[in-house]
Order: structure tokens, then C-alpha cells, then sequence
């Protein structure tokens, strides 16, 4: 990447900053490859952030399925960890997992589920064979204690595993019917969309080596860190991230390199050899002092995120776009990666981090308010419906992870606190689902590859052209909704 004009003395964030088109030869965003460059394996440069409203099994399965991969977060237990990655390694790699109920569930049990996945359908199985189907129209007006074989609907369309997406797609807008069930021998196998059929063309999962979904784990650098390591290592998670807010400290590096050593031994007995990412750093010395520790990705950002109050509290971070710009080149200067964390609120600012050189980029607030992230779905008096979220270093995530302390522990430990404990996010009517925030965001930063005459990321970091722009500047490209 380089600069339009010299760059100023001053830090930029992705607001600062605009790419210039230049000379392409690229005829369509679908000839672009978004394979990351990070070496995790993912086929789109997004990583949902270890954030515990965020990022869980639903939010995994769902984004690997794209071509992503989820962090669970480090205050989850480690045992519901390794039983959430075993079931997201038993998740299809195509197909939506269905939401399902007995045929004598409550119409209300099954109204409670459907937020729970975005195709909108909850499926009645009966020993394990799909009997109908229950959607927000069929339990219309019927009372919520009614039986869901009362109310369903047996107007289903059944398909075979292998069924080509065209046909899919096809029989249900024939049949105007909202999604197919993937059944064979009579078994439930999955849901597969009208939407979902069309994906499935546009978009490559993250597989690990034996074709099962992609996930990762966070631990942090406080207790028995290289203990819970090798618990999570023995689950079977794809990527391990080694996560603190101040990243370049003695005791990061302390557990780093213990979580290094756990790893290391396990590839000596014959296991794979699974990434470490560590993290936050927002300069050049940061990175180069955790790659040595034993990072093969170092996680940028301090103060960035929606939730984060770092900045305000203690005046410490950095403006996002140059810290992602400074850690990237130290990071491929030792045959490193960086995943830019934080700061991202539109697809722009995605492309923005991977011109600068990130090989991918994390989002976790942008992420809370969809189907798919951990929260319960609400109302507000508006009749919008939201979720809460709220920062890793709040009061709500304190006491979370202190769980285990005494009561005065716990309550001194409250007492210092940075990040908003309760944030309402939104869920876009016109892009509930995270998939279709992925879509979003995949259009854009195809868009700006083929803009900068890129095939592949890498192209991408190598040809950028960025300039540096007032705020009238970034003004003047966003879009009115409604006339001047």
C-alpha cells in the first residue's frame, strides 16, 4: 500500500482515509479471491471477536459455514468450549442446522426458537424423521399453550444431500415456500434457504484437514493458562488466541510462551500444529515482541471497539488505520500476520484494514445485533427488536469471569472498570442475520479489489492507494437517505 500524497505526522483512522481507483484488469468482483492471508486457513479475511454477547456456537457454525471463524471466548468454561467446538465440528458444512421440536412442544417453545436462526422455520421431528414444519404465520393468533402438531404445517419440501443449488432454489420459489429439509434415510440432515442455495455458489467454508468446520478459543493470561490450553487443544479448536487488553506486557509474554510450549508438545506427539494468535498491541515493537514469544498472528487494536471506553478512561490506543498500517509491516518483516481488531462499522473500513495490510479483520459489536450472535432477542417500546451487548473489560464481563472468587473479590474487582456493561444492538430489519452483514461486506471489499486492481488480498495490500481526507471529505461520500 502506498500513500496518494505524503502521509501527515499525525495518526489516521479509517475515517481519515479514502483509496484511489486505479488501472484494472480485474472484470468481476467474483474473479477476486478473499482467501485470508493470515495462514488460518479461513476462505474470507473475518474473525468474530471473543466477545461473550458475541461470539457462540450458533455465531461459529454460521460463519465458518461462510468462510469465516469464531473465537469462543475465554470466560466460557472450558468444558462447554470443547462442547461447543464438537458441535460445531458436527455441524454440516453446507447445510443450516434446523431448529427442532417434538410434535406435543408448546406453539410458544417454538415461537421462542425461531429467533434463535435466521431461516425462520422451526421443524417438528418425530423420531428423528421431519413430520412439518412451524413458522410465525402458522402460530398466528393460536393460543401459545396450543401443541405444535395442532398448528403445523405439512406443505414441506424434502431434498436429498447433493441436490444442486439451482434446484433448490428453484422448487421452493415454485412452491413458495421459505426453505427445504435436507433429509436422508428419512433423517433430518439440515435446512437449506432459498438465500442459503444462492451462498452456497458464492462461498467457500472454513474446513480443518478432515472437512469439518473451523473454530477457535480464547484464553487469557491470568490462572492455570497453559492447563486450559491443552484442554482446548485436546477439544479439537482450530486456532488458539491468547487474549488481553494490554498485550505487551511481561505476563502476556510470560503465558504465551507457556501456551507456545503446550502447543509445541502436542505436535510432537503427532497432533497438528494449531495457530497461536495473541494480542492487543498497536505498535511495531508490540508485534515483534510476541512473534518472538511464539505468535503466528498478533491481534491489532486498543481502544477501537463500540464497547471500549480505554481511550476515555486512560487517554491510551491509537488511532486504528496507522496501528493496523505499522503492526502489518512489522508482522511480514519476520513472516507474520496480524488480525486487525476493532474499529470497523461499515464494509469500507474492512477493506480500509486489509489495504493496510491485515490478513483479517475482527468484528464483534457490529456482529451483536443478528440472529446468530449469544444474546436474548428483545423489544424495545418501539416495537424494534435488539440485543445487549457489552465490552470485555466492562463490570457485566468482570463478574463473569470472577464467578469463582469470593464475594469481596468479586466486588473489588467491580469497582475498576472500563467498557459499557449494557449496549443495545439494533438488528437491521432489512440485514438480521450475520450472513447477511457478510454479504455486505463481502460485496464492498470485492468491490475495492477490483477498484485497486487486485485478484487476491495480497494484490490488494500491494497495490492500494490511499489518501488522506478532511471531514467534509468523508461527508461527502456517504449516502442521503432522504433528500437535501
Amino acid at each position: 500500500m502506498r500513500f496518494l500524497t505524503p502521509p501527515p505526522a499525525h495518526d489516521l483512522t479509517y475515517s481519515d482515509v479514502f483509496m484511489v481507483p486505479r488501472r484494472s484488469s480485474v472484470t468481476s468482483r467474483l474473479d477476486v479471491d478473499l482467501a485470508s492471508t493470515d495462514g488460518i486457513g479461513t476462505t474470507l479475511p473475518l474473525v468474530v471477536a471473543n466477545m461473550t454477547a458475541v461470539a457462540g456456537r450458533r455465531m461459529a457454525e454460521t460463519v465458518a459455514r461462510r468462510g469465516g471463524v469464531a473465537i469462543i471466548p475465554q470466560d466460557i468454561p472450558t468444558d462447554v468450549v470443547a462442547d461447543v467446538t464438537a458441535r460445531v465440528k458436527a455441524s454440516h458444512p453446507l447445510y443450516d442446522t434446523a431448529v427442532t421440536v417434538a410434535p406435543h412442544s408448546t406453539v410458544g417453545e417454538a415461537l421462542s426458537l425461531l429467533p434463535k436462526r435466521a431461516h425462520g422455520l422451526v421443524v417438528v421431528v418425530q423420531d428423528g424423521r421431519p413430520v412439518g414444519t412451524v413458522s410465525e404465520a402458522d402460530a398466528a393468533g393460536v393460543d401459545r399453550f396450543a401443541q405444535v402438531h395442532e398448528v403445523m404445517s405439512d406443505d414441506v419440501l424434502a431434498v436429498p444431500p447433493g441436490t444442486s443449488a439451482t434446484e433448490v432454489f428453484d422448487a421452493l420459489t415454485s412452491r413458495h415456500l421459505q426453505a427445504a429439509l435436507v433429509v436422508e434415510d428419512g433423517r433430518l440432515v439440515g435446512v437449506m434457504t432459498r438465500k442459503a442455495a444462492l451462498r452456497s455458489t458464492l462461498y467457500r467454508p472454513a474446513l480443518d484437514a478432515d472437512g469439518r468446520l473451523l473454530a477457535g478459543a480464547a484464553v487469557g493470561i491470568n490462572g492455570d493458562v497453559a492447563g486450559r490450553a491443552s484442554a482446548l487443544l485436546a477439544a479439537g479448536i482450530d486456532v488458539l488466541v491468547v487474549d488481553t487488553a494490554h498485550g505487551h506486557q511481561e505476563k502476556m509474554l510470560q503465558a504465551l510462551k507457556s501456551v507456545r510450549e503446550v502447543r509445541d508438545g502436542q505436535v510432537e506427539r503427532g497432533g497438528r500444529r494449531v495457530p497461536l494468535v495473541a494480542g492487543n498491541v498497536v505498535s511495531a515493537a508490540g508485534v515483534l515482541d510476541l512473534v518472538d514469544a511464539g505468535a503466528d498472528v498478533v491481534k491489532v487494536g486498543v481502544g477501537p471497539g463500540a464497547m471500549c471506553t480505554t481511550r476515555m478512561m486512560t487517554g491510551v490506543g491509537r488511532p486504528q488505520f496507522s496501528a493496523v498500517l505499522e503492526c502489518a509491516e512489522a508482522a511480514a518483516s519476520v513472516g507474520r500476520s496480524t488480525w486487525a481488531d476493532g474499529g470497523v462499522r461499515y464494509p469500507r473500513d474492512v477493506a480500509l484494514a486489509l489495504a493496510a495490510g491485515a490478513g483479517s479483520v475482527m468484528i464483534g459489536s457490529w456482529f451483536a445485533g443478528t440472529y446468530e450472535s449469544t444474546g436474548d432477542l428483545m423489544t424495545d417500546a418501539q416495537g424494534r427488536q435488539y440485543k445487549e451487548s457489552y465490552g470485555m473489560a466492562s463490570a457485566r464481563a468482570v463478574k463473569l469471569r470472577t464467578r469463582d472468587s469470593s464475594g469481596f473479590d468479586r466486588a473489588r474487582a467491580a469497582l475498576f472498570e472500563e467498557g459499557i456493561s449494557t449496549g443495545r444492538m439494533y438488528l437491521d430489519p432489512e440485514r438480521p442475520s450475520v450472513e447477511d452483514l457478510i454479504d455486505s461486506i463481502v460485496a464492498g471489499v470485492r468491490s475495492s479489489c477490483t477498484y485497486a486492481g487486485a485478484s487476491s488480498l495480497e494484490e490488494f495490500a500491494e497495490l492500494a492507494v490511499v489518501g488522506v481526507q478532511s471531514g467534509s471529505g468523508y461527508d461527502e461520500g456517504r449516502p442521503l437517505h432522504s433528500s437535501w
